[in-house]
């Protein structure tokens, strides 16, 4: 259970630092048989801060409750 208070610890606090981020996609955009145009599409996925804040109070206690039972 450490590694997993841990690693939402991480998570949490970088998700709270990079609130987005932006993937590239593959579109096809015209094909003629041996001619193909293609495009590739800007897509962003986004986050509140919020939801860093909360995985690292999950992770917080997840710790806690992992020292408490030594």
């Amino acid at each position: 259970m450490k590694p997993l208070g841990i690693a939402l610890l991480i998570i949490g606090f970088v998700m709270t630092l990079f609130t987005s981020f932006q993937f590239f996609t593959k579109e096809k955009v015209v094909d003629l048989g041996k001619v193909e145009i293609t495009r590739e599409k800007p897509n962003y996925m986004s986050w509140s801060p919020a939801v860093g804040l909360v995985l690292m109070g999950v992770g917080g206690l997840v710790l806690w409750q992992v020292s408490k039972k030594q």
